[in-house]
């Protein structure tokens, strides 16, 4: 941790004094409370506003996406799930489905949309479906999660695998998500509003990023648009293994949403490319699953301290003098 410490803060004051103007210092959150959350969207909140944290359904009950709240991102408490129950369509499109897997969460002209995953370990026989809301808070009287369906799917014999939704908005105000797992790598899709569902459903996802060499082991994009550049997050490697992990998250950016994504040092996403911003350190193992919110990057880990429990973490990013993320 002192090293990953010591090149970030080099890294921000470079940015300060090339630009002449304060940067924020990454900074890593301190967290207390309930932090069994797995593959974490982060909601962060504006002011006195609550935080939110939606994560991956547990074995208990239906294995529904679980939703954490914090009064300031640091100290957080379980509130429930979206559902009691999962709509049954989904058992019928993914036979054999237990958890909901990495949810994604994002508001648009006051309605909140959430994404998420329904599959099996191994398996690209998989759905991206979506629920809306108009609040998060729990005890608001309007709160309701409503089902709306399938976003998209994926079946043998195709290659890409409907899972790890990540959404980002262009400076047209056009939606578009990023997913993928394995298969044929990181795909992306245009969406439309006010449904949340695809712009033509018969449009081929478009690659834009792979290992390129087996297994692909590439998910769980996130793309963030800042300053005219749009940054694709993603997590390379195993997870899923406690101890035995091996996530690490790389990024990559492109001035156009859809690409071509390239690395620090110009390699293309596309071939394999892409700078390694966490990796495994002390007793914190495969950190990955991420998401970003107002600068903001949460993940899980194995906590080597805990047996490989997994962690929710929360970290304020830092953007260098050449516009990269760096963390603490």
């Amino acid at each position: 941790m002192i090293r990953r410490a010591l090149v970030a803060a080099v890294a921000v004051l470079v940015a300060a004094l090339a630009t002449g103007c304060a940067q924020a210092t990454p900074e890593r959150l301190e967290l207390t409370g309930d932090l069994l959350t797995h593959d974490p969207a982060l909601v962060a909140g504006e002011g006195d506003e609550p935080w939110y944290a939606f994560s991956t359904g547990g074995s208990a009950g239906d294995g529904n996406v679980q939703i954490r709240s914090s009064p300031d991102g640091r100290a957080w408490r379980y509130v429930g799930e979206v559902w009691t129950e999962k709509p049954e369509w989904i058992a019928e499109a993914v036979p054999g489905v237990q958890n909901l897997w990495a949810p994604e969460v994002i508001e648009h002209d006051g309605t909140w949309y959430l994404y998420y995953s329904a599959s099996t370990f191994g398996s690209n026989h998989s759905v991206i479906a979506l629920a809306t809301n108009s609040t998060l808070d729990p005890s608001d009287p309007d709160y309701e999660w409503v089902d709306q369906g399938a976003v998209m799917a994926s079946e043998e014999g195709d290659n890409y695998n409907a899972i790890d939704p990540g959404i980002v908005v262009d400076g047209d105000g056009t939606p578009w998500m990023s997913f993928g797992s394995f298969w044929g790598g990181i795909h992306l899709v245009e969406l439309e509003w006010p449904s949340g569902l695809r712009a033509d459903e018969e449009e081929e996802p478009l690659r834009i990023a792979d290992r390129r060499e087996p297994p692909n082991a590439i998910e769980a994009p996130y793309i963030v648009e800042r300053d005219g550049w749009f940054y694709l997050f993603v997590s390379f490697d195993s997870c899923c293994r406690g101890l035995d992990s091996t996530y690490r998250i790389a990024v990559g950016r492109s001035q156009e949403v859809a690409g071509p994504y390239v690395d620090r040092e110009g390699r293309p996403l596309l071939e394999g490319g892409g700078t390694i911003l966490l990796e495994s350190e002390g007793d914190e193992i495969g950190p990955g699953g991420q998401s970003v919110s107002a600068d903001h990057l949460a993940y899980h880990y194995y906590d080597g301290s805990a047996g490989g429990q997994f962690r929710l973490a929360i970290t304020r990013l830092g953007w260098d003098a050449e516009g990269w993320p760096v963390v603490p």
